[in-house]
């Protein structure tokens, strides 16, 4: 009998529908009918009749999980391997300035090193593949002082903090319901008046 392919033994997870699609090859050599395997699986009686044909035409191995299709990589093992070495190293040993690797900077480095051209929102993609994950430089003012910062916290910001709670009495812009403005329209109150039609 066969059973999913197990992570340890093959160094990829088990996929549950090769081993349905096996599994129902086996029914089939056991003499069950394409209907009694599609009951038996949960599958439809197309999708049995499918993969009968593909294993009759090239045996039990075209029952395997097929790769999903797509085109080669642009970039060979080798020269992601270099790149993996360069983004190690830091943007700043690159000649960019600070440390950090931006799509736009690693899609430069690949068309200059390789002769690539990788659009920078897709080099996102290559860099999740090769296990880096996505960063984005801090934005602050290079003439920025964090110790007067800090001062301006605790000195300057306390006093500006009182006087706010010392302040009385409302803005202008009131929206409380009750108010003087509205009572006019609003139906309640001594000066309550229909609105002009």
């Amino acid at each position: 009998m066969l059973t999913p392919t197990t992570h340890a033994a093959t160094g990829q997870a088990p996929d549950w529908r090769e081993w349905r699609r096996r599994r129902a090859w086996q029914l089939k050599q056991a003499g069950w009918t394409q209907r009694q395997i599609a009951q038996a699986l949960g599958v439809t009686e197309g999708a049995v009749s499918q993969w009968m044909a593909r294993a009759r035409a090239g045996g039990p191995e075209a029952l395997r999980r097929r790769p999903a299709p797509g085109g080669r990589p642009k970039l060979t093992a080798a020269q992601r391997a270099d790149l993996l070495a360069v983004l190690a190293r830091g943007a700043g040993a690159y000649g960019f300035t600070g440390d950090v690797w931006t799509s736009p900077r690693v899609a430069k480095v690949i068309r200059e090193r390789y002769g690539v051209h990788y659009h920078p929102g897709h080099v996102r993609h290559l860099l999740r593949r090769l296990g880096w994950s996505r960063q984005k430089p801090v934005r602050r003012a290079s003439q920025r002082d964090e110790a007067a910062i800090r001062r301006w916290w605790t000195e300057r910001w306390p006093a500006l903090k009182k006087r706010l709670k010392q302040r009385v009495g409302r803005s202008s812009g009131s929206t409380k319901p009750a108010s003087i403005c509205c009572q006019r329209w609003s139906g309640r109150g001594p000066r309550a008046a229909r609105r002009p039609s």
